[in-house]
């Protein structure tokens, strides 16, 4: 990392940074370990988290727009991290917090059940060549633990700019009991609050379609 980024985490990392207990894997999290949000943000609000959240452009914009929701932003990559808290403290940016960990752990146990109102993912890791398409984060069994993390009615949002990965998000969530469409046709419209990145200028300067989707969660019986 750059002499900033390290910056960063020295003394920008405890207030954004959540310190959570680990299992084994520097990026794994503690099956016991619980989120308070009210007690971390200091309120009652919408969460919002996003998986997979890179240089933190999507999330810090908006967090800085939305300030009375709260951000959960889950990285793996601690350069992109830096990236994110250094650019939210200079938004001045104080309703979002992040988390290096692995997202299914942080979906599955770390959350509270029902906590989030809004799941984002957006351009994850397509792994494009067929030998490692298995390591996709969206594949079946996937929807358990978004599910569990969302409350009744709250909406998952992805966007890719892959299409057999777009396909195979839609063919696994179609199938997914605990969640329905949220959008008519074949593929949502672009999602007014996601910036744009410089992942989807990529992914259009290389002639990629993108494809949004949401789906919302059904309620609890």
């Amino acid at each position: 990392m750059s002499e900033a980024q390290d910056r960063a985490f020295d003394e920008l990392a405890p207030h954004y940074l959540l310190d959570v207990p680990r299992a084994v894997a520097v990026t794994s999290v503690h099956p016991d370990a619980r989120l308070d949000p009210a007690a971390e943000y200091g309120r009652q609000a919408p969460l919002i988290v996003e998986i997979g959240s890179g240089q933190g452009h999507a999330i810090v914009s908006a967090a800085a727009s939305r300030p009375n929701d709260d951000f959960l932003a889950v990285e793996v990559f601690r350069a992109g991290l830096a990236r994110t808290m250094l650019d939210a403290d200079k938004a001045g940016v104080r309703n979002l917090r992040l988390i290096e960990a692995n997202a299914p752990e942080v979906l599955s146990t770390y959350l509270p059940e029902g906590s989030a109102t809004e799941i984002w993912i957006f351009f994850s890791d397509p792994w494009h060549k067929k030998r490692h398409t298995k390591r996709r984060l969206i594949r079946p069994g996937f929807g358990d633990a978004a599910a569990r993390a969302l409350a009744d009615g709250g909406l998952l949002r992805l966007a890719t700019d892959w299409e057999d990965y777009a396909l195979q998000m839609r063919e696994v969530l179609d199938a997914e009991p605990l969640f329905e469409r949220a959008f008519a046709g074949e593929w949502s419209d672009r999602f007014d609050g996601r910036v744009m990145t410089a992942f989807e200028r990529k992914g259009i300067a290389k002639g990629r379609e993108i494809r949004d989707l949401v789906y919302r969660r059904k309620p609890r019986v």
